[in-house]
């Protein structure tokens, strides 16, 4: 059902990917194509904004700052799997892989490495104190 909580959730959850997307690109080599890197993540922020954080809202200060943190993780954690799961299939249409499995064991090794190579404290900070925030309104 929709509600005001769940589109407010939403929206701030867009923009704090916006600017995690912004603070994660200098991380990449000079000259890596982003495409719409910045738009993914803000759907992705979107979804994980109405589920997640906007049907937890009213239960307090204290569970809107736990509900943030938990959806900032979450929307964390389902960009990963997005982009994980792109490189792996842009892979095997190289035939990089030898059979189904090793593909799809691929998409947890590139999570992790993606998640690796973002987890800099300026995408931290971001991404922490805008689902603090976003949980709190």
């Amino acid at each position: 059902m929709p509600t005001a909580a769940k589109l407010v959730a939403a929206i701030c959850l867009a923009v704090v990917a916006w600017f995690a997307s912004e603070a994660v690109k200098p991380l990449f080599p000079e000259g890596q194509a982003f495409g719409n890197f910045n738009y993914w993540n803000t759907a992705i922020g979107l979804l994980c904004g109405w589920v997640i954080l906007g049907s937890r809202a009213g239960r307090g200060f204290s569970a809107g700052i736990s509900n943030g943190a938990t959806a900032v993780v979450s929307m964390t954690l389902v960009a990963l799997f997005v982009y994980a799961t792109d490189e792996m299939i842009n892979r095997a249409f190289r035939r990089f892989y030898d059979d189904p499995f090793e593909a799809v064991v691929a998409i947890a090794e590139l999570a992790l490495e993606f998640g690796v190579k973002i987890f800099d404290g300026q995408v931290v900070v971001t991404l922490l104190v805008g689902g603090i925030l976003s949980g709190i309104l």
